[in-house]
């Protein structure tokens, strides 16, 4: 199975929409921690289930080993959104959370979650928002710990054959704290997406 690409202006339209999102999800971050969320342009391509590993490695560089909290969403679009944590960075996260600074590994795994809750939450949210998409999501669950992403995604282990993928990534201000979320989505959600981008362009 094959599946177009979208057209210049529908992946320019939706960079322009996942940005004004991701504002709003650092936004959110920034105000939790009283500290300046840095983020990047996002990125977006088409890729296949073979290709995925090697496209995130490329887009993340970064070889320590990670964390990812993960969480779906569905109804009108449906996809997963991961959240992956460098090792490094937990503990700046912890001081500005509030946490004791020798967290034990539960309550690392409930700072990493509150975190992950709010990037994808406030995120897919606007973007489901703009697009004016009713969606659902499932609690927010750790993926991994400590593991390399060649374990965190396992082609395998996909159901699809080709995603759409977007990408951000997020840095605090004077912190080693870095993460970079991810927005799979999966043959079916590309075809709806397509729609709800052309409705969003006919509108403006």
């Amino acid at each position: 199975m094959s599946i177009a690409p979208l057209t210049t202006d529908q992946s320019d339209a939706l960079q322009e929409v996942v940005n004004i999102a991701m504002g709003q999800a650092g936004d959110r971050l920034a105000r939790t921690l009283d500290v300046f969320v840095e983020l990047s342009v996002p990125r977006i391509r088409l890729v296949h289930v073979s290709e995925i590993v090697k496209t995130v490695r490329a887009m993340v560089n970064d070889r320590e080993a990670i964390t990812a909290v993960r969480q779906s969403f569905y109804d009108h679009l449906c996809g997963e959104a991961i959240v992956l944590f460098g090792a490094s960075g937990c503990l700046d996260l912890a001081v500005l959370m509030g946490y004791a600074t020798d967290l034990d590994a539960l309550g690392e795994q409930e700072l990493l979650l509150d975190v992950g809750n709010i990037l994808i939450g406030a995120c897919i949210s606007g973007i489901g928002a703009q697009l004016q998409a009713d969606l659902s999501f499932s609690p927010p669950s750790i993926m991994a710990e400590y593991a390399s992403l060649d374990t965190v995604l396992v082609p395998e282990n996909l159901s699809w054959e080709y995603s759409l993928l977007v990408e951000v990534n997020f840095t605090l201000e004077n912190s080693n704290f870095k993460s970079h979320l991810l927005i799979l989505m999966a043959e079916e959600g590309i075809e709806s997406l397509r729609e709800s981008l052309e409705q969003l362009m006919a509108a403006v």
